[in-house]
């Protein structure tokens, strides 16, 4: 019940959209990840079993697509409504995670921007959205992302939205082919009583 409830939705900010991710999606989300890759890789989670490697396209849509039927994940595509095309551009991807009911009420986010959009406020508007849609309408409490050390735009990403840096989580997960550090930040939904993109937008025309 709560899936169906949850999911699928669409979010929009001017010509930003969140929709969620699709199979007839393949080509174009792996042309941009193809062009991405060198820009991606020292931030890509890997499997740290033995020879283990990252599932297909489909096999991470079908992974998505059973999680936000069991009301764990929202899987998102970013995209853009860019001059010269009839329909909105992917430019990266967004994946509220791990979501927790009960007396929890949190969730993780995650998300990567195409190198060729960066730079344009991308990334903290899906950000914003994601987490205003995760307070408002599914009444979840916490919100957490969690960024590599020497990962500065992620980093300027949650600096931007005024996201608390709890500190340091050791080896937290597999990256890149091995276990790595990552900085812990968070935000409940009491810190942002106006919403986070109005407070964010606001910032940023200001």
């Amino acid at each position: 019940m709560w899936g169906s409830a949850i999911w699928p939705v669409t979010l929009e900010s001017g010509d930003l959209l969140l929709r969620p991710i699709r199979y007839r999606d393949k080509q174009e989300w792996t042309e941009v990840r193809s062009r991405n890759s060198e820009w991606l890789a020292p931030w890509e989670a890997s499997n740290p079993a033995p020879g283990g490697a990252l599932p297909n396209y489909r096999q991470m849509v079908a992974s998505l697509n059973a999680q936000a039927r069991q009301a764990t994940a929202l899987p998102f595509v970013i995209a853009e409504r860019i001059p010269g095309y009839r329909e909105p551009r992917i430019v990266g991807q967004l994946t509220v995670s791990s979501i927790t009911w009960g007396s929890a009420m949190m969730a993780t986010l995650g998300y990567w921007v195409d190198q060729d959009r960066a730079g344009r406020g991308i990334a903290p508007t899906a950000v914003a959205m994601a987490t205003d849609h995760c307070f408002r309408q599914l009444g979840l409490h916490r919100m957490e992302i969690n960024i590599r050390p020497e990962n500065r735009p992620s980093l300027r990403v949650v600096e931007k939205l005024g996201f608390r840096d709890e500190g340091y989580r050791q080896r937290y997960l597999h990256i890149n082919g091995s276990w790595a550090d990552h900085r812990s930040f968070a935000l409940t939904s009491e810190e942002v009583p106006e919403g986070l993109l109005s407070t964010w937008l606001r910032s940023r025309h200001g």
